[in-house]
């Protein structure tokens, strides 16, 4: 366990309750909006688009987010992010009153705009917030805060439901709407400002960072990520259909996902930060993930004639543990190569990365159901499946290349930081760049920012790294 202080302690608090409720208002509709949308007029296609213009919004949005974040600030966006999810949520608990099909579904569709405005601001601010408040930890403390989200996840549905069964279709919307607006109270009042950054002008927008071969690789990984889930949440019911399964076993299936999820991403953190290259947790993923569709369906060139409901379910588990990996490691990794590659290591990169890796992930979100429908209906299942395994192995065989043809240093990572506050002066510095036989090498961490020192030490860096 981490050694934190008091102020990191709290921050983990309240994005823990922020994550969960964010999480639960986001997801609380889903067992009875159809239901209530179908008996105002509207058709499948049309409620459907409801949810699915949730996840398109949040990856135009985020972007734009993670460019401006400097200007903006980290805690008005996150608190904003949390304030205008939580109004809207309240605002959808009251389209019941609505009779006129046109407007209920204009309604709907404007307050979903809305709400995934508001998330788009929560996610990035809170990802660039991680990165800034513990930046020997950032692989474990994302892990973690998500395991949070998967669980409001889970439980938004159920006790949407269960709520709704007691009192009607206003009452989930109004009680959680509220627990999230006293959720964002008590962020606002405990998250650190990070001020000092928000007059800083942008060194870099989001394409500058896609061009970096390792970032680009780490955002088509999490689109592939993203799509699995998606597959899965779309075709999963009818693939399962035939065994005659109740609601809740069939609620207990789709849980499996997010429960592994939550339960192994820790540990995806912790190794990614101090023991393994996150490129190689994503290829352990990206095979986990490929065993997955190979089963579920199962491959149609395997020996396995039938799906099997125990096979579904180790197949799932194994899923929820390979879906972990690559979104972990891919937030990890690509901060750590922003930096690498001359981004500045402040809150304008963090937001950055935090906006692509958002957004990478909801486009992911809005294909995968798409394109799982229609391979569905035109090969079938088990033919489908494949185009999920084909995605994941090109993400192995990428990653795969790139640790192969990355430039490897030795002794790679056993570096000293001296820090500026030791007054480290002109004439040391000189002796670090001037040995010859033993030349001690310099952190790829550090941006060579002052061409006048080619041995990658810069003027303007406060750090130092040396072996």
């Amino acid at each position: 366990m981490p050694k934190y202080t008091r102020q990191q302690y709290l921050t983990l608090f309240v994005f823990a309750v922020a994550d969960f409720c964010n999480a639960v208002c986001v997801s609380l509709q889903a067992p009875f909006y159809p239901m209530m949308a179908e008996s105002k007029g509207a058709t499948a296609t049309q409620y459907g688009f409801v949810f699915g213009v949730f996840e398109l919004i949040v990856f135009i949005a985020s972007p734009f987010y993670g460019n401006y974040i400097n200007k903006i600030g980290p805690k008005f966006m996150f608190n904003a992010g949390i304030f205008t999810t939580a109004t809207t949520c309240i605002m959808f608990g009251f389209l019941d009153r609505i009779n006129d099909t046109n407007t209920f579904i204009g309604l709907s569709f404007a307050i979903r705009i809305i709400e995934a405005l508001g998330n788009a601001g929560f996610l990035t601010a809170s990802f660039s917030i991680i990165a800034k408040e513990f930046p020997e930890n950032v692989g474990a403390t994302f892990a973690s805060l998500e395991t949070c989200y998967g669980l409001g996840m889970i439980a938004g549905p159920t006790l949407g439901g269960a709520l709704f069964e007691v009192g009607g279709y206003t009452l989930p919307f109004v009680s959680l709407g509220g627990t999230l607006i006293a959720a964002a109270t008590l962020t606002y009042c405990i998250l650190p400002s990070h001020n000092e950054f928000s007059e800083k002008e942008s060194s870099g927008n989001i394409f500058q960072l896609i061009k970096v071969p390792s970032i680009a690789l780490s955002a088509y990984a999490i689109i592939a990520s993203s799509i699995s889930i998606g597959f899965l949440q779309a075709t999963l019911e009818p693939h399962l259909r035939s065994f005659g399964l109740s609601p809740l076993q069939l609620g207990l299936m789709f849980i499996l996902n997010g429960a592994f999820y939550g339960l192994f991403a820790p540990l995806w953190g912790w190794l990614c930060d101090k023991h393994i290259n996150p490129n190689i947790v994503v290829i352990i993923g990206a095979f986990f993930t490929i065993t997955t569709f190979l089963l579920v369906g199962p491959a149609p060139y395997l020996p396995i004639e039938h799906i099997t409901i125990p096979i579904c379910i180790i197949a799932l588990v194994i899923h929820g543990m390979g879906f972990g990996a690559e979104l972990v490691a891919t937030f990890t990794s690509a901060h750590r190569d922003a930096v690498a590659n001359g981004f500045p290591d402040d809150i304008q990169t963090y937001g950055m990365v935090s906006g692509m890796w958002a957004s990478t992930f909801a486009l992911g979100a809005f294909i995968g159901p798409s394109v799982a429908g229609a391979l569905f209906d035109l090969i079938g299942f088990e033919w489908a499946t494949q185009f999920v395994v084909a995605l994941h192995v090109i993400v192995a065989l990428a990653f795969s290349a790139h640790l192969c043809c990355k430039k490897k240093t030795p002794n790679e990572g056993l570096y000293t930081k001296i820090h500026n506050s030791l007054a480290v002066t002109d004439a040391e510095k000189a002796c670090l760049i001037t040995t010859s036989e033993s030349k001690p090498r310099i952190s790829p961490q550090v941006s060579i920012a002052d061409s006048s020192y080619n041995s990658g030490i810069s003027d303007s860096s406060n750090e130092y790294y040396v072996s």
